[in-house]
């Protein structure tokens, strides 16, 4: 972890326990490497509105799919796709890969509009990168809303539409 996102954590009284482990790209990769990690472990979406150009990132549980249709319906946008890597580097300061909440941190003009499930909301511990995909960030339930809350950003808590997952069943 960088030691800016450290100090700035420390600034603010986030408690959290660093854990550290091989790159991690995909949920299926997470799971090997990170799934003895008590908490509620995050996946990130970091989209945009690609007629009004806003900016989302969405934190859902790592085991959902979002609706991509119902969700643009939900937030009132007729085409949304995946923000460019160049965006997500300017304004959240992260590479594809290691998209996170912490990355709010680095959102100092507030461009991002959060959206997060309320599932992840109320877990007891959040999971999530440190803005890098070699460490994941046990963080209480407390310290992570008071985290999302000093960072400023637009943040909406909703139950989040989900894909029901393939039968693989013969």
């Amino acid at each position: 972890m960088e030691d800016s996102l450290k100090h700035w954590l420390t600034d603010h009284n986030i408690h959290y326990v660093l854990h550290t482990h091989p790159a991690v790209f995909t949920v299926p990769e997470a799971k090997i490497h990170c799934g003895h990690i008590p908490g509620t472990h995050c996946k990130n979406l970091f989209l945009k509105n690609k007629k009004t150009e806003q900016l989302y990132l969405v934190t859902i549980p790592h085991e959902k799919r979002l609706d991509l249709n119902q969700f643009r319906r939900m937030i009132g946008a007729p085409k949304i796709r995946f923000a460019e890597p160049e965006v997500l580097a300017e304004v959240l300061g992260i590479t594809p890969g290691a998209v996170s909440p912490i990355g709010l941190v680095n959102d100092t003009s507030n461009r991002v509009f959060f959206i997060i499930d309320e599932i992840v909301w109320n877990a007891e511990e959040v999971c999530c990168h440190p803005n890098i995909n070699t460490e994941t960030l046990q963080i209480p339930k407390a310290d992570f809303h008071k985290l999302i809350k000093s960072t400023r950003t637009t943040l909406e808590i909703k139950n989040l539409p989900y894909l029901e997952p393939a039968n693989h069943e013969n």
